[in-house]
């Protein structure tokens, strides 16, 4: 099968003829109809994260139709659509136990430690094989896998509550998700901060009140819209030190953000002023549940 596999760091993808995967009792094979393409995956290449062994086939946001299932496998059956939970987990571990299987001291990654779906056909064990509605296109199914679902679970992070407002720093694939998903939270005012204008007119027709951070200053527009309050919550979904930074300069008292964003770079906070006196918090968010 034909697969586009990350060969080397630092250099383009490359398209590679492999062998279909072979699946064990409790696998699933999926055909793959659509696979996301993530900013993850841009710093897989650019070596910020780590991808081990290589060459690897890249490609964590996968839907599609069974192909073929292991003896042991009763939940899906061949034709089902689906759509694949990325990250591998154990299920019996002391983190898988308590609900946290991101955490999972065995596990892996569909599309990072394991081959993912920027390929013909993608093997999974079975509990990461979900039933995917038909009225869903593939293409909305595979985002709903990394994106939406990620930032569902950052939002849960924040403990939003109905009626709170929230700043979103950055609005691409998660940011965009995050704007919809915090409205259907409950929260009163969403915030998109972004310098690029067609993002942010993308968030505005999703009822977000646009942030320019090009032309402005984020954190006092913010504070400005707020009537000097700040934020309830905010997430930083871009992965720089300013933004993060900005993020948690727009709280309010006793404010949460919460950082999706990723960077090797250090995160400098006046603990005192931006956080202590405020009783504010900063939470990081890794991935999803599987139950999300």
């Amino acid at each position: 099968m034909k697969a586009v596999r990350l060969v080397e760091v630092h250099r383009p993808l490359q398209m590679q003829e492999i062998p279909v995967p072979t699946i064990g009792d409790d696998d699933v094979l999926v055909r793959v109809r659509a696979a996301g393409i993530c900013h993850t995956d841009v710093h897989y290449r650019a070596g910020k994260s780590p991808v081990r062994p290589l060459p690897r086939t890249l490609g964590h946001e996968v839907a599609g139709v069974v192909e073929q299932v292991g003896k042991q496998v009763t939940s899906v059956k061949v034709g089902d659509r689906v759509c694949v939970h990325y990250v591998l987990s154990c299920g019996n571990c002391f983190y898988c136990s308590a609900g946290n299987e991101q955490f999972c001291v065995r596990g892996s990654m569909v599309g990072r430690y394991a081959d993912g779906g920027y390929a013909e056909y993608v093997a999974v064990p079975e509990r990461n094989a979900l039933h995917l509605p038909g009225e869903i296109p593939f293409e909305h199914g595979a985002i709903l896998m990394c994106s939406s679902s990620t930032a569902f679970h950052a939002l849960r992070k924040s403990r939003l509550k109905s009626g709170e407002t929230v700043a979103i720093f950055g609005v691409g694939g998660l940011g965009i998700s995050a704007v919809q998903l915090a409205y259907a939270f409950g929260a009163l005012d969403v915030y998109a901060v972004d310098i690029n204008a067609d993002k942010l007119g993308l968030a505005e027709k999703y009822r977000a009140i646009p942030v320019n951070g090009r032309s402005n200053d984020a954190v006092a527009e913010i504070r400005g819209l707020t009537k000097g309050k700040g934020v309830d919550v905010a997430l930083e979904m871009i992965g720089l030190p300013q933004t993060m930074m900005q993020a948690v300069q727009s709280l309010a008292v006793m404010g949460r953000a919460v950082v999706a964003g990723i960077s090797d770079k250090p995160l400098e906070i006046d603990t005192y002023r931006e956080l202590v006196a405020r009783e504010a918090e900063v939470i990081g968010t890794s991935d999803h549940l599987l139950h999300e």
